[in-house]
């Protein structure tokens, strides 16, 4: 039978390592790349990739028990209070993109990609 201090170094070390090699879920809201491919019908007669940018990631909400003044206000139907930050683009930017037609022809479609990101309240009418 082990002793008792060999065993809880053994499960310190079980402990340590099966935290190692996993990412630390930290706040925060970030660019990320993704690539864009428009095209102007189903055929393609038009078409062209852009590397866009987009915000991804997450940010801090939290919830507590309403004011007094809260509660009353509410007739005691809005007892709990949350806060909520959402991962919002901060800044666009328009981008041009050539397209290669049929043809030897080119046209050329502006779009807009995230230039900047920030956590920012939760309203509904970005989403």
């Amino acid at each position: 039978m082990a002793s008792l201090p060999a065993l809880l170094l053994s499960l310190l070390v079980l402990v340590v390592s099966e935290g190692q090699g996993q990412e630390t879920a930290i706040p925060g809201c970030y660019l990320h790349s993704f690539n864009v491919t428009m095209r102007s019908d189903r055929q393609g007669t038009c078409q062209g990739s852009h590397v866009a940018q987009a915000c991804v990631g997450h940010c801090e909400s939290s919830a507590f028990p309403s004011r007094y003044s809260v509660l009353v206000a509410s007739s005691y139907q809005h007892n709990i209070t949350s806060v909520s930050q959402c991962c919002t683009i901060s800044g666009l930017e328009k981008v041009k993109v050539q397209l290669r037609c049929a043809g030897n022809r080119q046209g050329e479609l502006e779009i807009f990609t995230a230039r900047a990101c920030q956590c920012d309240m939760c309203r509904l009418s970005r989403y």
